[in-house]
């Protein structure tokens, strides 16, 4: 081999840089083969935030409607469904193809929440699970075209409670003292049924963000004998501090108060509300009585309770007055007056009206009330000269919403029902009333 031959072979010997060339060129690869899933995982976490985003919006509408419709059982999950981004309802992405999983929105009923599932639905919560097959893009070159998620939302009855400033006006008449034999309470009276349920309220409406009132129609003749209702020391009022409903009655029992419950979230004992609801402690005989003889009026006592509210309220809370009673009016005009005879029951309608106007929510529960207009057989409301009004009519129309009429069909009349609402009776409905008074909140995915 002559020099040259060897001079040539020997520089090709020692050149790195076709090898150098190689290298870079697998180097580029891999770092665009990474910079690909890069891409492709960021498009596969914005997706994944997509669906979760609308998931969480459909479980959370559809838990507002748990329970919510006597005559629609499975709202809820319609409801699911509509805010879902499948295609065609609400949150529905364009650009994905998104499904709900076989099987889902499903209705749930979690023991560790503490939420009664009673109802139509018989449940408490519900699970919303969607499904999409993202495309990727520079990861095609590992063979995938696509990758699958699916993403799962959990939610509830059981959320914060908005503090809330609230006045119970209780039917206290006559019709008050007699038996109710479907009572939870053997042998109780219907006003025994109706402390029963409101003390559940206060059982279960926290005191350390709501204010509870109480009202009571007929009214007493002074604040000195409202105190005998809840004063264990002293004999009730007498016949005699029963005041006609045109002689300034006073309908207040108990200011609004946060003193109901202990720390630990029992009633307080010693408190004048519970005292007056017939909780104080042993020996304690104190309550509100059903004095009666002055028949049934209660438009002022709506008036008033509004009037207390749009006072003394705390503001930026919600304010309600839940009213309890048979609602038919009936008074005559030796105690309601000439001025007011006519038309009571339209009276109760038209200040219920005027306490929404105030933005006041006004919730009636019907209890024993009838459905027989004034030329019925059972008539209600025969002051009232408009044709069709009844005393269940009157409750239903007094109610802001249809969702805040209730009506006890179990110890009262079975005829007169609430579309809206499932519970039929008075501690069912209390309890569903402060439910109501909770929103929806996401659950982790694993709840019992």
């Amino acid at each position: 081999m002559n020099e040259k031959l060897k001079s040539v072979l020997s520089r090709l010997h020692h050149d790195r840089r076709g090898s150098m060339a190689v290298m870079m060129a697998a180097a580029t690869l891999l770092f665009v083969g990474i910079g690909a899933v890069v891409v492709d995982i960021g498009y596969l976490f914005h997706v994944r935030s997509i669906l979760q985003a609308s998931a969480d919006k459909a479980a959370l509408a559809g838990a507002q409607d748990i329970n919510c419709c006597k005559n629609s059982p499975g709202k809820a999950v319609t409801t699911a469904i509509s805010y879902s981004a499948v295609k065609g309802n609400m949150n529905a992405d364009p650009k994905l193809n998104i499904t709900m999983e076989s099987g889902y929105p499903s209705l749930r009923c979690f023991t560790s929440t503490g939420i009664p599932c009673s109802g139509p639905d018989s449940a408490n919560g519900i699970v919303v699970k969607q499904q999409t097959d993202v495309p990727v893009f520079f990861a095609r070159i590992f063979g995938s075209s696509s990758l699958p998620i699916s993403v799962t939302s959990v939610a509830g009855k059981g959320g914060a409670v908005q503090p809330a400033d609230v006045v119970i006006i209780l039917d206290t008449t006559g019709s008050m003292n007699s038996i109710d034999p479907s009572c939870s309470i053997a042998g109780s009276t219907r006003l025994d049924c109706a402390f029963a349920g409101f003390r559940a309220l206060l059982a279960g409406f926290s005191s350390s963000t709501n204010r509870v009132g109480l009202m009571v129609f007929p009214g007493l003749t002074s604040a000195a004998a409202a105190a005998q209702e809840y004063d264990c020391s002293s004999a009730t009022p007498p016949k005699s501090a029963l005041a006609p409903y045109n002689a300034s009655p006073v309908y207040s029992i108990i200011p609004l108060s946060n003193n109901y419950q202990n720390a630990n979230g029992t009633l307080n004992t010693n408190s004048n509300l519970v005292k007056a609801a017939r909780g104080g402690a042993s020996g304690c005989t104190a309550g509100v009585t059903a004095l009666g003889g002055v028949g049934t009026y209660y438009a002022d006592v709506v008036t008033v309770a509004a009037d207390y509210l749009n006072a003394n309220a705390r503001p930026d809370v919600q304010k309600m007055i839940i009213f309890l009673g048979d609602g038919d009016a009936n008074g005559s005009e030796a105690n309601v007056g000439k001025s007011k005879v006519n038309n009571q029951c339209h009276q109760a309608i038209t200040a219920a009206q005027q306490a929404k106007a105030k933005k006041i929510s006004v919730v009636t529960i019907a209890y024993g009330a009838p459905t027989g207009t004034k030329k019925d057989a059972i008539p209600s409301c025969t002051t009232d000269n408009a044709a069709g009004i009844s005393a269940c009519s009157t409750l239903q129309q007094m109610a802001s919403d249809p969702k805040n009429f209730y009506s006890d069909t179990v110890g009262g009349t079975s005829a007169c029902t609430s579309a809206a609402n499932p519970a039929t009776d008075l501690t069912a409905i209390f309890l569903q009333i402060v439910t109501s008074l909770s929103g929806a909140r996401l659950f982790p995915d694993d709840t019992m």
